[in-house]
């Protein structure tokens, strides 16, 4: 046991068993990580952009804006416990998501309807790749749990972006 310099707190540290190879473990941790971080971001700006959206459709834009962000906030939980489940670390800032994220943050209230629908298109096509690539190390790490749960949030994420897509093409 040690004690915590912080807040001089004892702690144990973490022994969650599993059968996986320790060094599996960390590399599924070192994987899945960063997509909470992404997950957590991406919410963030799904929802500044639900926020700030305006125009002749504002209805409908910010009621799907509401809809993805309510989808993304509801995998956090279950992807971070997935790291913990596993006997890793996860994310315990704010600061460290802004350390472990890919998603580029935009502060501007003042962006037009499409140019947000796009930057969301983008950012989710981003996050499949990673949900992607984060699978291929759960495969390889033999987490048949963790490359699960990427399975289903790679669907929603390409749903997601075929919605944003489909709200930003122009009228034929």
């Amino acid at each position: 046991m040690s004690k915590s310099p912080a807040n001089n707190i004892s702690k144990k540290e973490i022994n969650t068993p599993t059968d996986l190879d320790p060094k599996n473990v960390e590399k599924v941790v070192k994987a899945l990580n960063p997509l909470v971080a992404d997950l957590i971001a991406l919410w963030v700006k799904t929802k500044n952009y639900h926020w700030h959206m305006s125009g002749r459709n504002f209805r409908d834009y910010h009621r799907m804006l509401d809809d993805q962000s309510e989808e993304l906030i509801t995998t956090v939980d279950p992807l971070a416990e997935r790291v913990r489940k596993l006997g890793g670390k996860t994310i315990t800032s704010v600061g460290h998501v802004a350390r472990l994220q890919n998603v580029t943050d935009n502060d501007n209230a003042l962006i037009a309807p499409r140019d947000m629908l796009l930057d969301l298109m983008e950012e989710n096509k981003k996050m499949a790749k990673n949900l992607r690539e984060a699978h291929s190390v759960c495969d390889e790490a033999d987490d048949i749990g963790g490359a699960s749960l990427l399975e289903d949030y790679l669907n929603a994420t390409e749903r997601r972006t075929w919605f944003l897509f489909e709200a930003t093409r122009e009228l034929q």
